[in-house]
């Protein structure tokens, strides 16, 4: 049998039900509609506090567990239907005006808004009207006293029920007058905030209070950021990002990544013995091989920054693994290019490539299901391990891309021939690439192989209109340390794989 309460409100829908049938709205006069709307705005507010009580009066944590739900948020979105924000905004108003449990002896104490409740248990006042009338007050409260607070709060639920001092009468005496709209409500609100504390904050005080970071939803593929940062944060950030975006920064020898001369390439690489002539494979002075934005570089190196610090031994763990991306997608969408794939923490569907881009440098655990039901399960490792990664460290220095001068201990280890073209997860196989080039790899027209072990770069057309495969000149010494050239005359010779592993420290040379 139905409750008392559930009965009463389901003879409520049903008068709304015959309000809504027949079209009997659309032979109204505008004076009856103006009514309606009354009678239905003061219907509104009531259903609002009988969902705001019901929570309040349950057991914060219980009664949500009780349900299967993990917070109230959850129940509220699953029993009344609204979004996330809408739920969050009753889950505020619940804790105004809960009245919590005396351990000794039982009884329900006061709410934190008593008089704002009573209005709002009479219908004067909503959701959105004890927002408005408390927000103000509550960025304050931690400087104003309780009193204070409970007198700005019998103040307010006056207002609220549209009651104004009579100025024919006594101190005490009041008129009914209209209710204010929420703006004047406000209003009211933070003139009160602004008598009970005419200071405000203190300078000091301001920047810490409104510190925080906001991550929006995912909207044409794309997640808002937004927020406030501390001056030392912003500070150590901005190092981090100009760092990560500095060509000349600190990290490989300079000149990085160029190209050693090839067989039957001295027209274009300069002459053994003498000063190498300008390579103008490794300028760029038409300033195109990095179109991106300042903004877009900046984000480019947050993620590279972010990469980093995941993979870090120092940073904690979730579930006894760190911080570890999952992007799901359907097998054969990942192969054949095409199709949608999720990522955890992004709501909506993303671009499969987003899946091929993790996949590269992560691992793919396979959930072999059948009509919904999970049948079998394997991992295929594609994660290059720590010694690997040194190892490929140790041989490229950098990004592989030319003008790109972002240490290689910044990028991800790129799979020169796919995994899921059988590529081994190996030092012969693997390459490192910014963030950028990574992903960009497949649609700017530059060109990775293995020769026998050694990377190889084949560049767009306007950037080598031979179009050849050209040897990045590895960036330590490519003779003995005592007969060593200077860096500028450095060539590598025809067997590059056995010199750079005679050169190499031993465990890189083993790796290789």
């Amino acid at each position: 049998m139905p409750s008392r309460a559930r009965s009463l409100v389901d003879r409520v829908v049903a008068d709304l039900d015959r309000v809504l049938s027949d079209d009997a709205l659309a032979g109204l006069s505008d004076a009856e509609r103006v009514e309606v709307l009354q009678a239905a705005g003061a219907a509104f507010r009531r259903v609002e506090a009988v969902v705001v009580e019901t929570i309040a009066s349950g057991d914060a944590v219980d009664f949500p567990h009780s349900t299967g739900c993990r917070t109230p948020n959850e129940l509220l979105q699953r029993t009344l239907l609204p979004d996330a924000r809408g739920a969050t905004r009753v889950e505020k108003v619940v804790a105004l005006i809960r009245r919590s449990v005396n351990l000794v002896s039982g009884d329900r104490l006061p709410a934190r808004w008593p008089a704002l409740r009573e209005a709002m248990l009479d219908g004067a006042i909503g959701v959105a009207g004890m927002l408005a009338a408390t927000d103000p007050l509550e960025k304050v409260s931690y400087r104003i006293s309780v009193a204070d607070r409970l007198g700005a709060d019998l103040c307010l639920a006056r207002a609220a029920r549209g009651l104004r001092p009579d100025p024919e009468g006594g101190s005490d005496d009041e008129v009914q007058g209209p209710a204010p709209t929420l703006e004047e409500l406000k209003l009211l609100a933070e003139t009160l905030a602004a008598l009970l504390d005419p200071d405000g904050d203190e300078p000091a005080d301001e920047p810490t209070r409104r510190r925080g970071i906001t991550l929006g939803r995912v909207r044409d593929g794309l997640r808002s950021i937004k927020g406030y940062l501390t001056p030392e944060v912003a500070a150590q950030l901005e190092l981090i990002l100009d760092a990560q975006n500095n060509p000349k920064g600190d990290g490989p020898p300079m000149p990085g990544v160029v190209f050693s001369q090839a067989e039957g390439d001295a027209d274009h690489c300069g002459t053994d013995g003498g000063d190498a002539e300008e390579d103008p494979f490794n300028s760029d002075p038409r300033s195109v091989i990095d179109v991106r934005t300042a903004a877009q570089k900046r984000h480019d190196a947050l993620a590279a920054a972010l990469a980093i610090a995941a993979r870090h031994r120092d940073m904690p763990t979730l579930g006894g693994a760190g911080p570890v991306l999952v992007v799901t997608v359907d097998a054969k969408d990942l192969e054949n290019g095409i199709g949608r794939a999720s990522v955890s923490g992004a709501r909506g569907q993303l671009p499969v490539s987003v899946a091929a881009q993790v996949a590269c440098s992560g691992s793919i655990q396979r959930v072999l299901m059948d009509e919904g039901r999970i049948i079998g399960i394997s991992t295929t490792d594609r994660v290059f391990t720590v010694h690997q990664r040194r190892a490929i460290i140790a041989r490229d220095k950098e990004c592989l891309i030319p003008g790109c001068h972002v240490p290689a201990s910044w990028c991800e280890i790129h799979h020169v021939t796919e995994h899921a073209r059988g590529g081994p997860t190996h030092t012969d196989n693997g390459v490192p690439l910014c963030w950028w080039h990574h992903r960009s790899l497949g649609t700017s027209g530059w060109e990775i192989r293995m020769d026998e072990g050694l990377p190889q770069v084949r560049g767009p057309r306007w950037w080598d209109p031979e179009h050849r495969w050209r040897t990045p000149r590895l960036s330590f010494p490519a003779r003995a340390p005592g007969n060593a050239r200077a860096p500028g005359n450095a060539r590598a010779p025809g067997n590059a794989r056995a010199q750079a592993n005679a050169q190499a420290p031993p465990d890189v040379a083993r790796a290789g």
